[in-house]
């Protein structure tokens, strides 16, 4: 496997960067210490939204994780002729194909679902191209099911066919388990047809789906068109011992009499500071499959690369960014590229955690690249490619690591 690993060094003074249920900063204990973390998943919806919203030129990221995608597969259906009550009616049959529906919000599912526009595109297409009959009979489902049984609907119990075929112009209330296998029946291998193609014909992801590709996609109810993350990220640790703290706060009140003493409210949060190692990795044969951004040129897989290296460094996770402004860059980046194997950490240079009166930083990049030299002479991993910020700019950086895309 062909791969891109990112190992950061980075220092963040004040801040909650990630809470917890109590509403404080997340913590690991490794090393037989308590250390700060930040989950994988904050600060990879951070890269993903500084990717899109600065980066990206070109349109490649334009993937959206919602409950809320039926009104966009049903907008585009009223874009190809579709009377509103059947587009309304379609888009909820595909919107429970994917994630079912939510009967408690209206034009809600129950899980995120991770589609871009050219994905709505798609489904608007496969619905507007079904057998008139077969839309036919997703409307009148829609009009008859008993949306108040579709929160217990359980997917591993077959309903007979009769039920879902005797349910018409509202004869009688239609099942939770019949609605979902007349939809599942009608749709499947349309939606199988229209996302991977036939056999012969495999499709990849279209190409304002390049975060789809590089983060995954889960669907549970139809694993054909879940996708593998192409890339891997580990939850980011403190290089040493970190304990939370308390800050006290009082707010005064504007219009409070002069007369009248004590602070408007008063209350506490928690907060604390750490210098991270962070590491995420790439698998760049995965990424030109066709299961990923096959259709791409290289030229493009290469654009996209570039823009998730370049905020992959510079994204950090945006909680109480006004109150506790955590924005720093890195200290180190060391970027390695290997031809085969499989990513591998170092956090491992700070399982003894770091120890210093001078600050942090420093001592962890000495033990980074001291465990990555262990790596490579004791265990004979080798790298292609293996340089370091601020060693070199951030424009050369990324030019180097932009040239081992395939």
């Amino acid at each position: 496997m062909k791969h891109l690993e990112l190992h950061i060094i980075q220092s963040v003074p004040v801040a909650c960067l990630n809470r917890d249920d109590l509403n404080s900063p997340k913590t690991a204990v490794f090393g037989g210490v308590q250390r700060a973390r930040v989950s994988s998943q904050s600060w990879k919806r951070a890269i993903r939204e500084l990717a899109e919203k600065e980066l990206d030129e070109s349109g490649k990221f334009k993937g959206k994780r919602s409950r809320l995608f039926i009104e966009k597969i049903s907008s585009e259906l009223k874009k190809l002729g579709e009377p509103e009550e059947t587009a309304k009616a379609l888009s909820l049959c595909a919107g429970h194909y994917l994630a079912k529906i939510d009967p408690k919000q209206e034009g809600k599912v129950k899980t995120l679902v991770f589609l871009s526009p050219l994905e709505y595109e798609i489904f608007a297409k496969l619905l507007h191209s079904l057998e008139k009959a077969d839309k036919q009979k997703l409307s009148e489902a829609v009009v008859s099911v008993d949306t108040a049984k579709l929160a217990n609907d359980e997917d591993n119990e077959d309903a007979p066919d009769e039920e879902a075929e005797t349910a018409k112009k509202g004869d009688k209330k239609l099942s939770a388990k019949a609605f979902t296998k007349l939809v599942a029946k009608i749709l499947k291998s349309p939606v199988g047809k229209a996302f991977k193609g036939e056999k012969k014909e495999p499709k990849s992801l279209p190409k304002d789906a390049a975060d789809i590709a590089l983060f995954g996609r889960m669907v549970a109810n139809d694993h054909s068109l879940t996708v593998e993350a192409c890339s891997m990220f580990s939850h980011a640790l403190s290089t040493h011992k970190v304990d939370n703290e308390i800050d006290f706060f009082a707010a005064v009140d504007d219009l409070q009499p002069k007369e009248e003493s004590g602070a408007g409210m008063t209350s506490t949060l928690e907060f604390n500071s750490a210098t991270y190692y962070r590491f995420a990795a790439l698998n760049l044969d995965m990424l030109a499959d066709q299961d990923h951004l096959g259709c791409m040129t290289k030229e493009e897989r290469q654009d996209v690369v570039r823009t998730f290296v370049q905020a992959t460094i510079k994204a950090i996770p945006g909680a109480r960014k006004n109150t506790m402004n955590g924005n720093t860059l890195p200290a180190y980046v060391l970027g390695v590229v290997r031809e085969k194997g499989h990513p591998i950490q170092l956090v491992n240079a700070f399982e003894s955690p770091v120890r210093s009166s001078q600050g942090y930083a420093t001592k962890s990049v000495d033990l980074l690249k001291a465990e990555y030299e262990k790596l490579s002479g004791t265990w004979g991993v080798k790298a292609v490619f293996d340089k370091a910020i601020p060693e070199i700019d951030m424009n050369i950086f990324l030019g180097e690591v932009v040239a081992h895309v395939i």
